[in-house]
């Protein structure tokens, strides 16, 4: 047990930003295309698959919303995670306060992740934590131009402030108060975010998804490709 402690102390703290998984609250871009009950067990079975990824070794905090959704977290993905809710206001006002939460509280650097990301494992965020060891920020780039992890060793003011959340230049904008800052950075390999049908196929029918865990559970939620009928 000491040796556990000793570990998470020295590691990084892992913030999962997640929303309760609520029909028409969540992936509602997928929802709009098979249904918003559909994409909600995808959003489910996304977002447990990312909680058993991370270190065993390591702090796991969930900062959820809305704030009235505590012992519903609780119940979907038990009591051995710390759970805190998200503040108000935009996206980077709530990243900014669940950062600083987390170095107020004594963390030593903090990795941020959402639920969506299927390629992000364990190595990927062992590797993000060697980085820290060397730059002050990583950032792992999404292909659509947003990110699906960034992780900090100190509090950046102003690092989530102005930013075009949910457009493409959501990174470019974010290297730019970077640099402003005066901070060295790393960017980590593209991975794809689930956050559409066509996103969802490819992920299934990857060779590194195919035949896993992930790929059976989400597999049957993909809906059938409709069939064109022959005319004689």
């Amino acid at each position: 047990m000491p040796d556990m402690e000793q570990s998470r102390a020295a590691s990084p703290v892992v913030i999962l930003m997640l929303k309760a998984p609520r029909v028409g609250t969540v992936k509602t871009r997928l929802g709009a295309q098979i249904g918003h009950e559909a994409a909600t067990k995808i959003y489910r079975i996304l977002v447990e698959h990312q909680v058993t990824s991370t270190p065993p070794d390591w702090q796991t905090e969930v900062h959820f919303s809305p704030a009235d959704a505590s012992d519903e977290m609780q119940r979907w993905l038990g009591s051995k995670l710390i759970y805190f809710p998200q503040s108000d206001g935009d996206l980077g006002r709530r990243l900014a306060r669940a950062v600083a939460g987390a170095f107020e509280r004594g963390a030593r650097s903090v990795i941020v992740v959402g639920g969506d990301c299927p390629a992000l494992d364990e190595g990927c965020l062992r590797q993000t934590s060697e980085e820290l060891g060397r730059v002050d920020v990583v950032v792992g780039p999404a292909v659509d131009g947003g990110y699906y992890l960034i992780a900090l060793r100190r509090p950046v003011p102003g690092l989530f402030e102005d930013i075009p959340w949910s457009t493409e230049n959501v990174l470019v904008t974010s290297l730019v108060r970077i640099t402003e800052a005066g901070l060295q950075h790393a960017l980590l390999e593209p991975k794809e975010d689930v956050d559409d049908l066509a996103g969802l196929r490819r992920i299934v029918a990857s060779d590194a998804f195919a035949n896993s865990e992930l790929g059976v559970r989400l597999h049957p939620c993909l809906p059938r490709r409709a069939t064109a009928s022959r005319t004689s």
